[in-house]
């Protein structure tokens, strides 16, 4: 296992140096849940919860794609990356015992010189967020969960399926 990137040989925290890395086609794919009660998530499905912020689910993709073009700012060490794609779906399914899960996926793409995994998580993370502040008058039993990496293309390493695929 390798050393922690964003550290200088001091063990100061620093931004990892990308400089002489070569410009790739980078993408990445993040997924997460909200847990809500079926009730909230039937309301969700048939487009029957509004607020004054708007509709809930295209709020919370406005405001996960939002919140991925500002990675860099909510993170330290992050670079600030000048995306050429921002995707975000949500999917309201059933789930069991009186309880239904929002589906979160997040893509996020560019050709530059680091990848993009940041991007997707925090564009996950905020939509799922986002989901909880504005149902959160209907239940406090909203649950988010399951925020990871799914896919990882460009650059040194590739990931499918959440793991690593040998070199």
């Amino acid at each position: 296992m390798e050393g922690l990137s964003h550290l200088d040989p001091d063990g100061r925290p620093a931004m990892v140096d990308v400089g002489g890395k070569p410009v790739t086609a980078r993408r990445a794919l993040a997924e997460g849940r909200v847990r809500l009660p079926a009730a909230v998530a039937a309301l969700l499905r048939d487009g029957e919860l509004d607020s004054p912020k708007g509709p809930v689910l295209h709020t919370a993709i406005l405001a996960g794609t939002m919140a991925a073009k500002r990675t860099a700012e909510l993170i330290p060490l992050c670079h600030p990356l000048p995306l050429e794609r921002v995707r975000l779906s949500i999917q309201v399914e059933a789930g069991d015992e009186g309880c239904a899960v929002a589906l979160l996926r997040c893509e996020a793409a560019l050709h530059g010189r680091t990848g993009v995994e940041m991007e997707a998580l925090t564009g996950v993370a905020v939509a799922a967020l986002t989901i909880v502040d504005m149902c959160k008058a209907l239940s406090h039993e909203l649950v988010i969960d399951g925020i990871r990496l799914l896919e990882k293309e460009g650059g040194r390493r590739t990931v499918r399926d959440g793991r690593l695929v040998p070199a």
